[in-house]
C-alpha cells in the first residue's frame, strides 16, 4: 500500500519519527524506529516481518529486491529527502527508515544457559558493539542494568541489528532499582546452578582469586558480568559472582576499553566447543 509523497517537514510524520527516537515514544507506542538499508534488511530477516517503510522515491527506485521482499500489505510511505533528514537522527540518512512493533522481538528462554550481564554501560557505541559480539558468541540473553538504551537508533546502528535477533531485558529503570533487580537474578542464577562470573582488571583481582579468562570452564551454564566503564563492576553485584576471571594484559595500558574486552571472553566459550568437538572426533 503505497501512500503520495509527503514533501513537507510539517507534516505530524516528521514529528512521531523524532518521538520514535527517545525511549519515552518508543514507549508509548511500542514500535521500533529503524534507520537505513542494512537495519531494514536485519528486520526482513525476522520471522515474520512486520514492518512500515519510509522511504525515498529514489531509494524506492534502486531497492527492487528490497521491496520485493516486503510482506503483502506492507504500508509504504514516500517522502522527500528534506523530511526524511528532518525526521531521523541519522546525520545523513541512506534514504529509507522502517517502523517495527517492539512486540517482534525476541523473548529471552526461560532458563538460558549462556547469559551477558551488563552493569550500568553508558556509552550506545561500546554497547552496540557488545550486542553484535554477543549475537557473534551464541549468548542466549542479555541482562542490562539501567545504563544505555539498547534499542536507541545509535545503539541500534552500532550493533547492525544485533536486538532485532538477540533477546535482551533491560532492568532499571534507574541504577538503585537496575542494582536490586540484578543482584536477585544473579543470585537465583546461582540457585539454578549456573557460574556467575565476575569480569575484573588485573589489579582488582588479587582480592578476588580471579584466573585467567582460559582457564574457565566454560561449557558449563555460565553468565558473563561486565561492569561500567569508569567505574567496573558493583561491589554488590562482584558479591554475587561464584566466579572471577581477568584478561591479563601488558601493564602499559591501565585497562582495556570494556567491548574490546568483551571479545576474548564472549567467543572463548565457542573456542572450548570447537576444540573439543575436534578432540572427540579425533
Amino acid at each position: 500500500m503505497v501512500s503520495s509523497v509527503i514533501t513537507s517537514r510539517r507534516n505530524p510524520l516528521v514529528k512521531r519519527l523524532r518521538a520514535l527516537s527517545r525511549r519515552e515514544g518508543r514507549d508509548v507506542e511500542q514500535i521500533l524506529l529503524l534507520e537505513g538499508t542494512h537495519l531494514l534488511e536485519e528486520a526482513l530477516l525476522t520471522d515474520p516481518p512486520n514492518l512500515d517503510l519510509i522511504a525515498t522515491e529514489i531509494w524506492i527506485d534502486r531497492h527492487p529486491a528490497l521491496m520485493s521482499r516486503l510482506p503483502s500489505g506492507t504500508s509504504i510511505q514516500p517522502v522527500s529527502e528534506e523530511v526524511l533528514t528532518a525526521a531521523l537522527s541519522t546525520v545523513s540518512p541512506d534514504g529509507v527508515a522502517s517502523l517495527m512493533p517492539m512486540s517482534q522481538l525476541p523473548a529471552s528462554p526461560s532458563e538460558p544457559s549462556f547469559l551477558l550481564v551488563l552493569d550500568r554501560l553508558q556509552d550506545p557505541g561500546n554497547l552496540g558493539t557488545l550486542l553484535r559480539t554477543a549475537l557473534a558468541a551464541e549468548i542466549e540473553t542479555v541482562w542490562l542494568g539501567s545504563g544505555a538504551d539498547p534499542l536507541s537508533p545509535k545503539v541500534l546502528r552500532s550493533s547492525a541489528g544485533a536486538l532485532l535477533h538477540l533477546p535482551h531485558q533491560r532492568l532499571g529503570p534507574d541504577e538503585a532499582g537496575a542494582l536490586d533487580q540484578l543482584e536477585a537474578k544473579l543470585l537465583q542464577l546461582r540457585d539454578r546452578g549456573v557460574q556467575v562470573v565476575a569480569t575484573l582488571v588485573p589489579e582488582a583481582s588479587a582480592a578476588r582469586q580471579a584466573i585467567p579468562y582460559w582457564e574457565l570452564n566454560w561449557q558449563c551454564p555460565t553468565a558473563l558480568v561486565l561492569g561500567n566503564e569508569g567505574r567496573g563492576l558493583h561491589q554488590r553485584l562482584q558479591a554475587c559472582c561464584s566466579h572471577s576471571v581477568t584478561l591479563p594484559h601488558s601493564e602499559r595500558v591501565e585497562s582495556l576499553n570494556v567491548a574490546a574486552a568483551a571479545v576474548p571472553l564472549l567467543l572463548e566459550r565457542r573456542r572450548a566447543r570447537m576444540t573439543s568437538s575436534t578432540q572427540q572426533s579425533v
